[in-house]
């Protein structure tokens, strides 16, 4: 990206202008425009990358050309406003999409999920001139990569990163340094958003091109799942910012918001996909390799592992807890969208929010579950590494490890019993 010199208030937003968003990459697609279309986008798309998903999981590498696959579906544009050239379709569509992807491989689905928490942030927070060049870039199969975690400080929002030369300008203008980890998606993503506080302290998010100079995104994601997300460390040396590229973000948190509900809701989808995903897997097992427990089989109780009565007994309690796990996450997605991307009041941000967190808590506890007693219906031969069952509880153990279940257990409870209020205006 070119350099921008240093401007003055109003020319500095301007500077947005100069970015060539809008053209579509060559074997891009237009975004699905009605949310069947784009769930069977999402169904098509998973079902073209499940044949690898056992080698992208042990080798841990950035699956490039399936996420390049992903980029030119069209999925990630469906959250674009309408008045932008997007379907703008809602969260239930946005959660079934994320739900499919992950019931087939949830590092790739966890892969979008900072560029649809950015997509909210440039539809709400956004100037128009940011929304024109991002949205633009977006609708031409760009991708936002995470730059928000860092490592090292007393907790998780304690950031080092700085935006020197912002807001007042000065120099050569505004310059980025840092460094951020958990940054899943950047090493293959377009643009990356990262999290900066500026020379007056406040928080910005500033978005960078990946090939810009000065940006270094490493492979140094060594976990035990959600590999292929190769979710390591990226750094930001003195790298030249777009001054009309830099959204105030600060204003987000002072006012009741659903930034993270709606962020919280892609994760609670990919806990569900998880659980989805280890159930159906369980089933083909269990009914083309497992044999029955050999007291079934003298009883003559069960010819097939599939006719054990204790495995259909734990099978039933697991496909329910799957239900219902699914029911929860639609009906949080409901909720978000009755409440929409700017709720009225606290209130309805505290009600968006919790629904989300018990959509979240309850899917990451069902696939802990889920992955856990796979082996207990399948059998010892399902622990041969050949069939990499073993991802599923790797991927759901990462994944959940995010944030703790037992905050949002308390949040909710504290809601029913107490009536406070979720903090940070709905921030869960």
């Amino acid at each position: 990206m070119p350099r921008t010199p240093s401007a003055p208030a109003g020319a500095a937003e301007a500077a947005a202008d100069g970015i060539l968003g809008g053209h579509r990459d060559r074997g891009s697609a237009p975004p699905p425009r009605t949310a069947e279309e784009a769930v069977a986008t999402a169904r098509a798309y998973a079902e073209s990358v499940s044949d690898g998903v056992i080698e992208r999981d042990r080798a841990g590498n950035a699956p490039v050309a399936e996420l390049a696959r992903l980029d030119a579906s069209g999925l990630l544009a469906i959250t674009v406003p309408r008045s932008l050239g997007g379907p703008e379709l809602g969260a239930a569509a946005l959660a079934e999409v994320i739900r499919t992807i992950a019931a087939v491989d949830p590092a790739i689905a966890q892969v979008p999920q900072g560029h649809f928490l950015f997509c909210d942030v440039l539809a709400v927070w956004g100037t128009a001139r940011q929304q024109r060049a991002l949205f633009g870039e977006v609708l031409g199969g760009a991708r936002f990569g995470n730059g928000l975690a860092e490592r090292g400080g007393l907790h998780g929002q304690d950031l080092r990163t700085r935006l020197h030369g912002f807001p007042d300008g000065g120099g050569s203008g505004p310059h980025l340094t840092g460094r951020k980890y958990y940054t899943t998606g950047s090493l293959t993503a377009r643009w990356i958003g990262v999290s900066a506080l500026d020379d007056v302290g406040r928080l910005v998010l500033a978005f960078v091109r990946r090939d810009a100079p000065g940006v270094h995104v490493g492979d140094d994601w060594n976990v035990m799942g959600q590999r292929a997300t190769v979710s390591g460390t990226a750094t930001f040396e003195d790298v030249p910012a777009d001054p009309g590229l830099v959204v105030r973000y600060a204003r987000a948190f002072e006012v009741p918001q659903q930034l993270g509900a709606r962020a919280q809701l892609v994760h609670a989808a990919i806990q569900t996909g998880i659980a989805g995903g280890a159930l159906r897997d369980a089933s083909e097992f269990v009914r083309t390799r497992a044999r029955p427990f050999f007291e079934a089989a003298t009883a003559g109780w069960a010819h097939t592992a599939g006719e054990d009565p204790h495995t259909i007994y734990r099978y039933g309690q697991l496909a329910t807890k799957v239900r219902a796990a699914e029911a929860l996450l639609a009906s949080a997605a409901a909720t978000l969208e009755e409440i929409g991307r700017v709720p009225a009041d606290p209130a309805a941000a505290a009600r968006g929010s919790l629904a989300v967190a018990q959509a979240k808590a309850f899917a990451s506890d069902v696939a802990a579950e889920v992955t856990t007693d796979l082996f207990s219906l399948s059998g010892a031969s399902a622990t041969d590494e050949k069939y990499d069952l073993s991802r599923h509880w790797r991927n759901a153990r990462t994944h959940a490890s995010h944030d703790p279940v037992a905050w949002k257990y308390h949040h909710v409870g504290n809601f029913m019993l107490n009536d406070v209020l979720p903090p940070n205006h709905g921030q869960l």
